[in-house]
C-alpha cells in the first residue's frame, strides 16, 4: 500500500511596498562625496566608517549603485586633477619627491575608499563588469596624472637623466627611483615598458654604443674586458635596486651587444693584448673574463675556441717541425707535455673546463703530431729515458702521472704500430741490460697500453716479462744446484728467450782484440799511478784497448780497427770522452757530438774517487734515416697481414660489397693501430683475389665476392 500523500508547504517574504525618499539618493550620495573630499584633504579622522560603508550598502541595496560609481568617478578625476597641478608646479629635483609624495597619499585615499565601497565592489561592479575601485583609482591616476601633457615627458626625461648621472658616477636617491618606477609596475607592465623601459633601452644603447667607441680605441683588450665587465655588473646591480627584474635581461642584453658582439673581432685580434697574447703569456684572468663575456653573445666562444686553435696548431706545427729540436727527441716530447700542461691549464682555470675548448685541444695536438713522421719513435724514446734513469727517486704517484701523460701522446698517435715497433726495441733493451728502473713502472705501462688497445697489442710485450721471470728463475735454481761447489768461479747469467716476443736484432760485426779471453774488466792506470778498474761494454773495451799502443787515434783508424757500426761506436766514444766524470779518453774538438775528423787521446788526467769505475753507454736517442727507412718497411710489412685479416673479416659478413664500402670498413677498423693508405688496401684485395680468399663480380668490376 502507498502511504499518505506527503504537502509541500512554501514560506513567502511579507510583501509590502517600501516607500524611498525620492531624494534619498541624491542626500546619500553628497554624504558619501563629502567623506571622499576629506579623504583626499586628510581629514579623514573624523569620518565614521561604519556609517559611510552601510550609506554606500544601502545605495547598491536600492538600486543606486550606477550613481554611487559615475559619482566615485568624478570625484577622483576631480581631485586626480588638482593633484596634477600641484606635480607639474613642482620645480627641479623636488619634481620626483612631489610624484611620490602624491602617489603615496592617493594610495592611502585608495584604500580608505574601497573599504568603504566594499559592498559595491563585491556585488554590483562583478554583475555590472565594471573596473573595481582600486584599479579604477590607479587607472585614473596613469590617466589623469602620469599621461598629462605635462608630466608624461618630463617624467620619463627625469628618470633618464638620473640613469646617466649614476653612469657617471654619480650618487643618485635610489629610494626614491625605485618608488616611481614600482608606481609604473603597480599602473601596469605596458605602463612601465611604454613611458619608462623603452626609452630607457634605446637611450643606453647609444650610451654604450659611444662609450665603447671610446674605450676601443684607448684600451688594450685587457683593459676594455674590465671596463665592459663593470658596466654589465653596474646594469645589474641597478636592476636590483630600482627596476623591474625582467628589464634585466633586456638591458644586459644591449650591453653585450654594443660592447662585446659589436667589437669581438677587434678585442680577439687586437694588436699586443689579444687572445694570442693572453695565450703566450698565461693572462688566466683575463682569458677567464674574455670566455666569461664572450660566451653571453652569440658565437663569441666559437671565435675564441677558432683562434685558440689556429694559434696551437701553428704553435705545435713549428714544434714538431723544427730540425733543431728533433736533434733531441726526450726534449721533443717534453715540450710536447709542456705545451698540453699549459692549455690544459688554460682550459681548466680561465674556461671553465669547457669540453668543447677541450676537444679542440685535443684535435690540435693529434693534428700536428702525427705532421712528424717519427713522433712515434720520439714519445717511445722519452719512456726508454724514463724507465732507464728519468723516473729514479721519484714518488710512484709522480710516475704513474708521468706515464699518464705518455698514453695521452699516445692516443693522439695514428700510427701506434709504429709506436709498438719502436717500444719493443727499447724495453727489450732494458729488460737485456737490466737497466730498467722499476719493474711495477714498465708493468703499469703496459696495463695502460693494453686498457687502450687491447690484448693483442700488448701480447708480445707480456711474454718479455714472462721470459725475463722464467729465466731469472731457472738461474736462481741453476746456482742453489751447485750450492758450495760454485767458489769464486765467474758468473754466468743466461736468458732464454721465446722467438715470436721478441724484436730481431741484426748481428753486428767487431773485431775483438786478442788479449781479452777471460777478461771482464780493465785495469788502466792513468798518470801519477793512479790505477782503476774500468767496467765496461764489449765495444768500450774494443776501443779502449787499441789505446795501449797508442796515445792518439783518430775516428777513422779506431772504426778500421773494430769494425763497430758507425752508430754504435758514435755512442761508444761519446761515453768515453764526453760524459763528465768517465771521460777517460780525450777529445779534439771538443764537443756533445761525434765527427768522422775527430781525434782522440788517452786521458793520463783521468782522475775518480773510486777505484771501480762503470762506464754506461750513451743510450741512442733517435734512429738515423737508413735506420728509420729500415723500420718503416718493416712496419709496411707487418701491416699486409693485419690489412688481409681485415678485409676478410668483413667480406666473410658480408658476403658481397663494393670497393669504397671495403676501403670506408678496413680504416674503421684498423684506425685504433694505424690509418691503412687505400692504395695498400687495394693491393692487399688484388693478393686475395689471386689467392681465391675473393672475387670480382662478372657484371661490376668494383663489386667483390667472398669465396668460401
Amino acid at each position: 500500500m502507498s502511504g499518505p500523500k506527503k504537502r509541500t508547504f512554501q514560506i513567502e517574504a511579507f510583501k509590502h511596498r517600501v516607500v524611498v525618499d525620492p531624494k534619498y539618493a541624491e542626500k546619500t550620495w553628497k554624504i558619501l562625496e563629502h567623506a571622499i573630499h576629506e579623504i583626499y584633504n586628510h581629514n579623514a579622522s573624523g569620518l565614521s566608517f561604519e556609517e559611510l560603508y552601510r550609506n554606500a550598502y544601502n545605495m547598491v541595496l536600492h538600486k543606486f549603485g550606477e550613481k554611487l560609481y559615475s559619482g566615485l568617478v568624478t570625484t577622483m578625476t576631480f581631485h586626480l586633477t588638482e593633484i596634477c597641478k600641484s606635480i607639474e608646479a613642482a620645480q627641479g629635483g623636488l619634481f620626483l619627491e612631489e610624484l611620490n609624495r602624491k602617489w603615496a597619499d592617493h594610495n592611502k585615499a585608495l584604500q580608505m575608499i574601497r573599504d568603504i565601497l566594499m559592498y559595491m565592489d563585491r556585488t554590483f561592479i562583478p554583475s555590472t563588469h565594471k573596473t573595481p575601485v582600486h584599479e579604477l583609482g590607479l587607472n585614473l591616476w596613469r590617466d589623469v596624472v602620469i599621461h598629462s601633457c605635462k608630466i608624461q615627458t618630463r617624467l620619463q626625461d627625469t628618470l633618464l637623466e638620473l640613469v646617466r648621472r649614476e653612469r657617471s658616477g654619480e650618487v643618485i636617491n635610489r629610494g626614491l627611483m625605485r618608488n616611481i618606477t614600482k608606481m609604473l609596475m603597480d599602473l601596469g607592465s605596458f605602463v612601465y615598458q611604454d613611458d619608462f623601459e623603452k626609452h630607457f633601452l634605446e637611450v643606453s644603447a647609444d650610451f654604450y654604443r659611444l662609450e665603447s667607441q671610446e674605450f676601443i680605441e684607448s684600451c688594450d683588450c685587457g683593459e676594455y674586458l674590465k671596463k665592459a665587465e663593470r658596466r654589465l655588473n653596474e646594469e645589474m646591480e641597478r636592476v636590483s635596486h630600482y627596476l623591474d627584474v625582467k628589464s634585466e635581461s633586456k638591458i644586459t642584453n644591449v650591453v653585450e651587444r654594443e660592447m662585446i658582439e659589436s667589437h669581438m673581432q677587434r678585442l680577439v685580434h687586437m694588436e699586443n693584448s689579444g687572445i694570442v697574447n693572453m695565450l703566450v703569456d698565461d693572462k688566466y684572468e683575463d682569458l677567464g673574463r674574455m670566455y666569461s663575456l664572450f660566451r653571453r653573445v652569440p658565437n663569441g666562444l666559437i671565435l675564441i675556441r677558432d683562434v685558440m686553435t689556429s694559434y696551437i696548431r701553428d704553435t705545435g706545427k713549428q714544434l714538431v717541425i723544427d730540425p733543431e729540436r728533433l736533434k733531441d727527441p726526450v726534449d721533443f716530447v717534453q715540450r710536447l707535455l709542456d705545451l698540453k700542461d699549459k692549455y690544459d691549464k688554460i682550459i681548466s682555470t680561465a674556461f671553465n673546463n669547457d669540453k668543447t675548448f677541450q676537444n679542440a685541444l685535443n684535435s690540435s695536438f693529434e693534428f700536428f703530431i702525427n705532421l712528424n713522421a717519427r713522433s712515434p719513435e720520439f714519445i717511445s724514446l722519452f719512456v726508454d729515458d724514463k724507465l732507464r734513469k728519468g723516473l729514479r727517486g721519484v714518488s710512484e704517484e709522480d710516475i704513474e702521472n708521468v706515464l699518464d701523460k705518455v698514453m695521452m701522446l699516445f692516443r693522439y698517435l695514428q700510427e701506434k704500430d709504429v709506436f709498438e715497433k719502436y717500444y719493443k726495441q727499447h724495453l727489450a733493451k732494458r729488460l737485456l741490460s737490466g737497466k730498467t728502473v722499476s719493474d711495477d713502472a714498465e708493468r703499469s705501462l703496459i696495463v695502460k697500453l693494453k686498457t687502450e688497445c687491447g690484448y693483442q697489442f700488448t701480447s708480445k710485450l707480456e711474454g718479455m716479462f714472462t721470459d725475463m721471470k722464467t729465466s731469472q728463475d731457472t738461474m736462481q735454481g741453476f746456482y742453489a744446484s751447485l750450492g758450495s761447489d760454485f767458489g769464486d768461479s765467474p758468473t754466468l747469467t743466461v736468458q732464454v728467450l721465446t722467438t715470436g716476443s721478441w724484436p730481431t736484432q741484426p748481428s753486428a760485426t767487431c773485431n775483438l782484440p786478442a788479449e781479452i779471453l777471460g777478461i771482464s774488466d780493465l785495469k788502466a792506470t792513468f798518470g801519477k799511478g793512479q790505477k782503476h778498474e774500468l767496467n765496461v761494454s764489449t765495444y768500450q773495451m774494443c776501443v779502449l784497448m787499441l789505446f795501449n799502443n797508442a796515445d792518439q787515434l783518430s775516428y777513422k783508424e779506431i772504426e778500421q780497427a773494430t769494425e763497430i757500426p758507425a752508430s754504435d761506436l758514435k755512442r761508444c766514444l761519446q761515453s768515453l770522452a764526453c760524459v763528465k766524470g768517465k771521460n777517460v779518453l780525450r777529445k779534439e774538438p771538443m764537443s756533445k757530438d761525434i765527427a768522422e775528423d775527430d781525434a782522440f787521446f788517452f786521458n793520463d788526467k783521468f782522475t775518480s774517487k773510486f777505484v771501480k769505475v762503470k762506464i754506461g753507454t750513451v743510450v741512442a736517442q733517435r734512429e738515423t734515416e737508413p735506420e728509420n727507412q729500415e723500420t718503416r718497411q718493416r712496419v709496411e710489412e707487418d701491416r699486409k697481414p693485419q690489412i688481409e685479416a681485415a678485409v676478410v673479416r668483413i667480406m666473410k659478413a658480408r658476403r658481397v660489397l663494393d670497393h669504397n664500402n671495403i676501403v670506408t670498413e678496413v680504416t674503421k677498423q684498423l684506425q685504433s693501430r694505424f690509418l691503412p693508405n687505400p692504395v695498400v688496401i687495394k693491393k692487399r684485395i688484388e693478393s686475395l683475389i689471386e689467392r681465391e680468399f675473393l672475387e670480382r663480380d662478372k657484371a661490376d668490376r668494383k663489386l667483390y665476392r667472398y669465396l668460401a
